[in-house]
């Protein structure tokens, strides 16, 4: 018998189905027994109630159980027969109209997946992100490292840029005080930028239990609204100045980067490992983002399912409600972020692994075992003792289905990279690192 699907909106389809009365009530019978022996009922011993009484009570829910249960087994059963390429069951609905009584009709309304024709990937222009590390490259990162581990030394000299200063400030407009404009033995570093400029320019020069006053113009767009586009006089003492020091590059300062014996060429050799795995990492990155934006503004017409937007979101709202609750922060509730905060970047996600499921298809794009391997290998050599991390991942089935799917992706990227038009853009060492802040 043919099965008649009607075309709704977008994805969106419907078709009817029709449940046999007497497997229905077949099958609540058999429930309904089986509820009986279990079934307390006051006045009656543990499983003697009346079966009338028993479907008197039980029998409404237990057949809508039964009607469910029997529709969405008919839905999927037409969905292998038809093969039907669904996305998601939506709805199922008694039809109005019942023509025989022995047949309930249901309306199913569910959303398949599109059809995905991927377009001519050489038509795509994409840049390809490339990046070296020079020794002057290592230098900055050591100079960092330093700035991490700076300490500092009390001084009576007049306060510099590069100091830490401790002050004391209550400010006024017109005279009142405002909401966060006073602070107790308040500390920052001068010349970092934490101060509106002229507040920290008006303590270059002071002298520790020096007093003065100091006038500051909030400019327009402050983020404190009472106070944005007026001026202030803050009276500041500055109660201590310390000066920074930074720490020598020496053996000492080596084995503080994990080098036991303390050699400092082995240091740098380490450090230069470090962030060109860092640069390759975050390259890549940058790589996959433009093939991906090139990707989808290719096929920008692809029809996505509703249905899986709405699954999506959901989960990047669970992952930053769980993000949350890992920073401290358990009281943050769902309501808090609705789901329209997450929709147009589920749209892409969805949209993208479409597209992606598409091309590893087609062109056996799935990594094998070697690239699995070398994946977890490279992951692993951010650690102290890779072969254990290796070990680990190996015998974590979550983890490696993640690594594959990086791997995957690696392979997704380097195709399209070989068939579309490609131009290398070279960036200095400070232009990708600007992309986010490096990891130690």
């Amino acid at each position: 018998m043919s099965v008649t699907v009607e075309n709704l909106e977008g994805l969106q389809r419907r078709v009817m189905l029709s449940v046999q009365w007497s497997d229905v009530r077949s099958k609540v019978m058999a429930r309904l027994k089986e509820r009986q022996k279990r079934a307390r009922i006051d006045g009656f011993r543990p499983g003697k109630a009346p079966m009338r009484m028993i479907e008197s009570i039980y029998g409404p829910a237990i057949q809508d159980e039964v009607l469910n249960d029997a529709a969405v087994a008919e839905f999927y059963r037409l969905t292998q027969e038809e093969k039907w390429n669904v996305a998601s069951l939506e709805s199922l609905t008694a039809a109005e109209e019942q023509k025989d009584e022995s047949v309930l009709n249901i309306l199913a309304v569910f959303e398949v997946y599109p059809e995905i024709a991927i377009n001519d990937l050489s038509s795509l222009k994409i840049e390809r992100i490339v990046a070296e590390v020079t020794d002057a490259d290592d230098d900055k990162t050591i100079e960092i490292l330093r700035k991490q581990r700076v300490r500092y030394n009390d001084v009576e000299r007049p306060a510099q840029n590069g100091d830490r200063v401790i002050i004391d400030f209550a400010g006024t407009i017109d005279g009142t005080p405002f909401e966060g404009g006073e602070a107790k033995n308040y500390p920052f570093v001068l010349g970092e930028g934490r101060m509106l400029a002229e507040f920290e320019t008006g303590i270059v020069g002071m002298k520790e239990k020096e007093s003065k006053d100091v006038s500051v113009s909030f400019p327009e767009d402050y983020h404190g609204k009472d106070v944005a586009g007026k001026t202030a006089v803050f009276k500041i003492t500055l109660n201590k100045v310390s000066e920074a020091v930074l720490p020598e590059v020496n053996e000492d300062f080596a084995r503080s980067l994990g080098i036991e014996n303390g050699d400092i060429a082995k240091m740098r050799e380490e450090i230069h490992k470090n962030i060109s795995r860092e640069i390759k990492r975050r390259i890549g990155d940058m790589t996959w983002d433009n093939v991906t934006k090139a990707l989808l503004e290719s096929h920008a017409d692809l029809q996505i399912p509703n249905s899986l937007v709405q699954r999506e979101s959901e989960r990047l709202r669970q992952n930053m409600m769980e993000q949350f609750k890992s920073q401290g922060m358990p009281q943050a509730k769902e309501d808090s972020f609705p789901l329209s905060m997450f929709e147009e970047r589920a749209k892409q996600n969805v949209h993208l692994g479409l597209l992606f499921a598409e091309l590893v298809d087609q062109n056996q794009l799935e990594a094998n075992e070697e690239q699995i391997r070398a994946v977890v290998a490279e992951f692993a050599e951010n650690y102290e003792d890779p072969q254990e991390v290796i070990e680990w991942y190996m015998k974590d089935p979550k983890s490696m289905q993640n690594l594959k799917g990086t791997a995957t992706e690696r392979n997704v990227r380097d195709f399209v990279l070989q068939k579309a038009q490609v131009t290398e853009k070279n960036l200095s060492f400070d232009e990708v690192m600007a992309q986010g802040q490096m990891r130690f």
